[in-house]
């Protein structure tokens, strides 16, 4: 088989102990969510030979490694905010494409909720005031002000309205019932969203996502690989990335997120169109960044969100 000429296919996946997590490290979260990962897909750990993970220290994937007991040929650390896991992946599906490894482990844990709740570190994710940032720090422009004002953006260029973006909220929570290790799960209405109180306008609480502890691994194998394992195995068909902005005053459309760029070139990697998709996780950090996405990804119109 020629390098670059291998299917790549996600053969286990698996979550740690997830939402209040009191008793646990974030290493021990990394490595229960990596044992239950591989033991879903039903191999060892001998067969990983390529390993990636983010946000824990400043060596994460060598930290994380070395805990894990794991000397991988290839590595990856990917620092892109909520996309860091995406383009992990599709790193990883390249190095197993291009013949660089044959299993490659993505871990993630955080104990975020209860390293705040025991005064370990605070809720503050300011990335610092250098470059562009300085001249958004002084004002105390916090990320969730950021995409307050983007949605206010959507809402004057296009009519959205806040019952609509709480109705985001509101299915959300629908979602999480049916799950049985969700953190909520009983159901809330567009009321209880708008009732809630102001965090920035027009996000009220139940428009923001929570602060939660667990953690998570997918591993990736070569087609080989595939007869291995237990699990059947869902192929890796495309996948894109895109940089449009970090700092607010350098975001060109408010409108418009990186997605509108990644998901044209992910879909044409696949030759898959948007309306062949049956079912699509949106990231939903706020409810303005479901409805942006689902646009952006070419779902509905720009507008329709």
């Amino acid at each position: 088989m020629t390098p670059g000429s291998r299917k790549v296919a996600v053969v286990g996946v698996a979550l740690s102990d997830c939402g209040r997590v009191d008793d646990a490290t974030p290493y021990a979260l990394h490595a229960q969510a990596a044992r239950r990962a591989l033991a879903d897909a039903g191999l060892g750990r001998e067969v990983v030979d390529g390993f990636a993970s983010a946000g824990l220290g400043t060596l994460a994937p060598v930290e994380v490694a070395e805990y894990l007991g794991l000397r991988p040929t290839w590595v990856d650390s990917t620092s892109v905010g909520g996309a860091t896991w995406e383009v992990m992946a599709a790193h990883a599906a390249d190095a197993i494409a291009a013949g660089h490894a044959k299993a490659v482990l993505l871990v993630y844990g955080s104990t975020a909720r209860a390293d705040i709740r025991a005064g370990r570190r605070t809720g503050n994710l300011s990335f610092g005031s250098r470059g562009p940032l300085q001249f958004e720090v002084p004002y105390g422009h916090t990320l969730i002000a950021k995409y307050a004002m983007a949605a206010r953006r959507h809402m004057l260029e296009h009519g959205t309205t806040i019952e609509q973006l709480a109705e985001v909220a509101v299915q959300a929570r629908a979602n999480a019932a049916l799950n049985p290790e969700a953190m909520f799960r009983d159901p809330i209405t567009v009321d209880d969203v708008l009732s809630g109180p102001m965090i920035a306008d027009p996000f009220t609480k139940l428009h923001c996502c929570i602060r939660s502890d667990g953690g998570a691994a997918v591993l990736l194998v070569a087609e080989e690989l595939v007869r291995d394992c237990r699990t059947a195995p869902v192929w890796v068909l495309g996948a894109g990335e895109h940089v449009s902005h970090s700092a607010m005053s350098e975001w060109p459309d408010f409108t418009t997120g990186p997605a509108a760029v990644s998901g044209r070139l992910a879909f044409e990697r696949a030759g898959v169109r948007p309306e062949e998709i049956d079912f699509a996780e949106i990231y939903d950090a706020f409810t303005y960044m479901t409805l942006v996405t689902l646009e952006d990804l070419g779902f509905c119109g720009k507008g329709e969100g």
